[in-house]
């Protein structure tokens, strides 16, 4: 019988490998200038349709705020985002997505689309579709123990 340890270094194992080959694969095919974390935050911004603060971002990307505020100097000079001030609250600021920055998206996820569908179809749709909740249990399980 297989040790549960055994086999949790294998499970870790495996996703940081993929993890690392996925980010660099996606990171080749992005469009000139553009990292993983900016397409990230465009993602996010655009599907949530509304202001996020810095803050909040940084919590949804598990990174330091210091880390964030880089990614979002760099999305703001390339004009793909726009970051106002709270009018209640002077010391705080609210990030929304551009329409330069959703073009900026839409193009990442052009260049990413088929290297991601070229994955799905070698795996089979249905084993993707049968790993997806238990691989989004497993990320619940981690943010709740962080």
């Amino acid at each position: 019988m297989e040790r549960h340890d055994d086999l949790a270094a294998a499970l870790f194992s495996e996703l940081f490998m993929a993890d690392q080959l996925a980010r660099n694969r996606i990171s080749r095919v992005l469009p000139k200038g553009m990292e993983l974390s900016h397409f990230g935050v465009l993602n996010l911004l655009a599907r949530a349709q509304e202001e996020r603060t810095p803050a909040q971002l940084a919590r949804s990307f598990h990174v330091t705020r210091g880390a964030m505020s880089n990614t979002l100097a760099k999305l703001e000079w390339a004009g793909y985002i726009h970051v106002r001030p709270d009018w209640d609250d002077a010391r705080r600021k609210f990030v929304s997505i551009s329409p330069a920055g959703r073009t900026a998206r839409t193009a990442a996820l052009q260049s990413i689309t088929p290297l991601i569908g070229e994955q799905v179809r070698g795996l089979g749709a249905a084993r993707v579709r049968a790993l997806i909740p238990v691989l989004r249990e497993l990320r619940a399980s981690l943010e709740g123990d962080l």
